[in-house]
This record gives C-alpha cells, structure tokens and sequence, in this order.
C-alpha cells in the first residue's frame, strides 16, 4: 500500500494543507457521512467517491496545485489510516496502540516501543476514531463505549483487528485504540520452521497429531497460538471439511477447498442483534464436518467443542493458559458457564483432548499428551513429550 501518515510528513505543506485536510476528513464524518457510508457498502464505486470529493474541493478550495495536493492527501487518508498507515504498512510491526494523540505505542518483532508518530491535538485524534469508527460502520455511542471489529479489506497483506474504548469507561478523557495486525499470507508450517517457532521433527509429530485427534494450543497474549493453529489447518487433507468458528477473522485458509468460516456478531444498544461463539457453535455442530475449530475459547461455547470432542468429533481450538497441562483446567472452568456437569465431570470428558501445546514468545514450548482420567485421584494425567 506504502500511504504516507499524513501531510505532516511533509513540513512544508503543514500548516497549509493539513488543516484543509483535517476540515475536508470532518466534513466527511459529519454533513457528507452518507457518501463515505455509500462508498463503504459498495453503493458508490472508489471512482465516484474521489470525482464527488474532487468537485467538493474544486468549489471550496482555490488553486489548481492546491485542490490536487489536497484530493491526493484526501485519497491517502480515506483509504489509509491517516498518520498510522506507516506503521500498518510496516511487515515487523505486529501492534499498534495509540495510548493518547501524543503517545502511540508499537510491537516490533515482540518488542514494544514508542512509534516516533503522533497526532497534533486531541481533536485531530477524536476526529480520527470517528473517521475510524465510520468507516468500519461501528456505533461509538455511550451505549457501545467498547468495540471490538475487524477490516479484511483495506490492506493487501494484512486483516486487522481494532479493540476501541471510548472516555465513557476510561480513566483518562482520550480513546484507547489497539490494532492487532494478523497477516492474510499467514505461515505455513515450513515457514515457522524457518522462523525457529519449532524444528522438523516437533512440526512432523504435531501434524500428525493433529490430524489423529483433538488439539488445544494455549499460552499468553501474542504467543504465537492462532499463527500455529493456523498452519497446522492447512496440513489436513483435501477430503477433511473443516468448520472454523472465531471472534475476529484471524483463521483464514490459503489453500484448503473445504473449509468455511463462521465468526461471531456482537449486539449494540441500537440493535439487539448478535451471535456470540456459543451460538454459531450449536449452529456449526449441525453442519456437516470432520473437523471443528474455535479460534479462542473464552467463553460458554466451551461446552460445546467439548460435546464434539467427546462424541468422537476432531476438534482444536485456542485458549489462554500458563502451560500446557493447565489449559483443560481452563477449559473446564469455561464449560461451567453454560453446564449442569460438575468441574470432575468435564475433566473427565477433556481426555478426549490428545495433544496439548504450550506457546511462549512464538515457540513451541511444551507438548503433552493426555494418558486418561485417574478415578481414584480425580485429576487427568499427562505424559510430556516435549
């Protein structure tokens, strides 16, 4: 994509053009909303947008240079991320969080630092999430003060997935703003090779593992979970129908003919409208699959991977953990949510769950395989292989 951030990149257009261009992004997230809303939704093609914001400077702005540097720094801006498209662009960063106006945080290859970008003013970043929150067709009113939402479409190499708070619930009087960068030509298995996440012999036993029985892959924040399961779905063969159920669009496939997605749609104030993991998953069990993925187990729909487990079903999923052997626990504790089963009782039944992989810092950890339940001490037991 190579936007630039904005044209503060520019010095010498600064306090000319960039105050034009902060009046012509406000105009556009006010008065003329309904334009960008059209161009959004695919009711007004990327053409007709920038003729009608052509006309709209041509009328408003004097200067034939002038109205073209501006409708570039417009183009640039609408399908960009204004000053953070640098650091959207930028393949070693993974996450980017704007802390306030004058303070953006990055993760570059796992480790975080200041972004050297900033907003001019408060005003200019608030107007940024409204332009932000537009765009992606996302309600910020104090009855949705916390967002969750993903763009799978505006950038070429990478899905990326916002989680916004607004000043209603934070301490401070600014938005919080995370971006988490996922890559949609995630790695193969032959790439995390390379990348030291595993050797050859680890990454042959956990594909054949994989395909044998059911899988859970924990660890902590940007461990490298979803970058694992994701390379291991795309080892399962050709004839294998694959349902995969996730919160945010991070799971997706590169190769695999039979695999459909499912995720999940939470409800606002405005609408009372929403499909939480646990209901596509009772919707994604009655569909006709071998194998049944959920991308990060939080919740209720616990219960239901394990029903699908333990009647036979291969299943894998994702969940926060501190290792490998602790993650049934976890598992189990979910499951309570929506269960009349006693914690024993779904412990028992998470025997069904043959491999267990720990991640910490984008490797492989630990791997251990689960040997059965033990009536008389009441706990699973477990053999470490790696």
């Amino acid at each position: 994509m190579n936007t630039e951030a904005s044209a503060a990149a520019h010095p010498a257009v600064r306090k000319g053009a960039e105050d034009k261009l902060q009046e012509l992004v406000n105009e556009y997230t006010t008065r003329k909303q309904p334009s960008l809303m059209q161009m959004k939704k695919g009711m007004m093609s990327k053409e007709e947008f920038l003729k009608e914001a052509e006309e709209y400077i041509a009328a408003r702005y004097c200067g034939q240079e002038d109205r073209k540097e501006l409708l570039e720094l417009f183009e640039r801006y609408i399908f960009g991320y204004s000053r953070l498209s640098p650091l959207i662009d930028d393949i070693t960063i993974s996450d980017i969080r704007v802390v306030s106006f004058d303070n953006v945080r990055i993760k570059r290859e796992g480790m975080r630092m200041d972004a050297g970008i900033s907003f001019r003013t408060s005003k200019e970043y608030r107007q940024f999430i409204d332009y932000v929150a537009t765009r992606n067709q996302v309600n910020i009113s104090n009855l949705n003060a916390i967002q969750r939402f993903t763009d799978t479409e505006s950038h070429p190499e990478f899905i990326l997935r916002f989680t916004l708070s607004m000043p209603l619930v934070n301490t401070c009087n600014e938005p919080y703003l995370c971006i988490r960068k996922v890559p949609k030509k995630f790695p193969l298995m032959k790439e995390l090779i390379d990348k030291k996440m595993l050797d050859l012999d680890t990454a042959q036993l956990l594909i054949r593992r994989f395909r044998q029985g059911s899988t859970l892959i924990c660890g902590g924040n940007s461990s490298g979970k979803t970058t694992l399961l994701n390379a291991l779905k795309e080892t399962l063969p050709d004839d294998v129908a694959v349902l995969v159920t996730q919160q945010a669009d991070e799971l997706t496939t590169r190769f695999h003919p039979d695999m459909m997605f499912l995720h999940s749609l939470p409800g606002t104030g405005e609408s009372q409208i929403s499909y939480d993991l646990k209901h596509i998953s009772i919707a994604g069990l009655t569909m006709d699959v071998d194998f049944f993925i959920i991308g990060e187990v939080k919740g209720g729909e616990a219960l239901y991977l394990l029903n699908a487990a333990y009647t036979g079903q291969i299943c894998a999923a994702t969940i926060h953990a501190p290792s490998a052997d602790r993650a049934p626990d976890k598992l189990a504790d979910y499951a309570m949510y929506d269960s009349r089963y006693s914690k024993d009782e779904l412990m028992k039944m998470l025997e069904c769950f043959q491999t267990l992989i720990f991640m910490e810092r984008y490797r492989v950890k630990e791997i251990f395989t689960c040997k059965g339940w033990n009536e008389d001490k009441k706990n699973l037991t477990y053999e470490r292989i790696l």
